[in-house]
């Protein structure tokens, strides 16, 4: 159980700060170990920040980055001239009336052949003029087994969202949602349990939830995406 958290959550129920409802939920999230949002958590901060006098954390100066050097540009020289080799024709062999003869000979036997090749195929439904192509072996992708739900298929103005999914990537996967005019209206990075699942929770309301409709719950793990969608009132 976070304390910090869950002592600012009670110090404002107990002034009448804040969203009764909401700051309740947060609450039995604290006392039961349940995921908290980073939404929710920015919420309660604020509000202490505004009525508890809590000071926001300092930030460390970040670390400019490393100033890139220019890589030199790679000359590739260009290939020699490759010299011309000279050949040499033999003289083409004289034909003798005896050999004009054997060709006659062989040309007459080579279309007897030829004839009765085409019968026998034509008997056999016909010779095929295709000339055989090649066939690749294509490698089909396999992509990752990515899923995103929600509880509800519609939501009121400030209703809790309950977020769940899978996802065969390890690490983290980014979830985010986006109003029927394809504004960014919330987002937020998961980490993704052994087991392959995640889940975490929203509240429907601030910028961006002006408009009813419908709303598109999106998911990335960095190797797919997917989406589902959900109605809006406000």
């Amino acid at each position: 159980m976070e304390e910090s958290l869950h002592d600012d959550v009670k110090a404002l129920l107990d002034k009448d700060f804040g969203d009764d409802r909401i700051l309740k939920q947060i609450l039995r999230a604290c006392e039961n170990d349940e995921v908290i949002s980073n939404f929710e958590r920015n919420y309660v901060k604020k509000l202490a920040e505004k009525h508890l006098g809590r000071k926001p954390p300092v930030e460390p100066n970040e670390i400019p980055p490393k100033e890139e050097k220019p890589v030199p540009d790679v000359v590739i020289p260009e290939p020699s001239t490759v010299q011309q080799t000279q050949t040499f024709q033999t003289p083409p062999p004289k034909i003798t009336s005896e050999n004009k003869k054997n060709s006659k000979i062989m040309m007459g036997i080579g279309g007897i052949a030829l004839v009765i090749i085409i019968a026998i195929a034509a008997t056999y439904g016909g010779m095929s003029t295709d000339s055989p192509g090649v066939v690749d072996d294509p490698i089909t992708p396999v992509d990752a087994s990515l899923s995103i739900k929600s509880d509800l298929n519609s939501y009121d103005a400030k209703d809790l969202i309950s977020i769940s999914g899978n996802s065969e990537t390890s690490g983290t996967a980014n979830l985010s949602i986006e109003n029927q005019d394809g504004e960014l209206v919330w987002a937020e990075q998961v980490s993704i349990n052994s087991n392959g699942k995640y889940s975490t929770l929203a509240i429907a309301g601030g910028p961006g939830w002006e408009k009813s409709g419908t709303y598109s719950l999106i998911v990335d793990n960095g190797k797919e995406t997917k989406t589902t969608t959900f109605t809006f009132t406000s």
